[in-house]
């Protein structure tokens, strides 16, 4: 499984970005599927997962804010991001598990101007 992040960008607090974040492989390489985030100076932290069923999680200091969805048609997932804050600047990477093993696509840079 290949993944390939893109739609990161510089924007102005309260205002949103499309991240993108495209597969190469079977429909079901993409069933479990989730971002992450690194910010500056911290660990990689989990923001956002959605499983085969469609069901969808959130880490506490997005939701309301994030949303994630899939288009298996277009074999991409995507993270909308709006209301973003300076504190959302990070680099995002999507993650797929398959196959019990985690597949990382490189990250795109999303920072937030205040």
């Amino acid at each position: 499984v290949q993944l390939q992040a893109s739609g990161g960008g510089l924007v102005q607090a309260g205002g949103s970005l499309k991240l993108s974040c495209a597969a190469s492989g079977s429909r079901s390489s993409i069933h479990y599927i989730s971002w992450y985030r690194q910010r500056p100076g911290q660990e990689r932290e989990w923001v956002a997962r959605m499983t085969p069923g469609g069901s969808t999680d959130y880490t506490d200091s997005v939701k309301g804010r994030f949303t994630i969805s899939r288009d298996y048609a277009k074999m991409t997932v995507y993270l909308h991001m709006s209301s973003l804050r300076p504190e959302d600047t990070a680099v995002y990477y999507c993650k797929a598990w398959y196959r019990a093993s985690d597949y990382w696509g490189p990250g795109t840079q999303v920072t937030v101007s205040s």
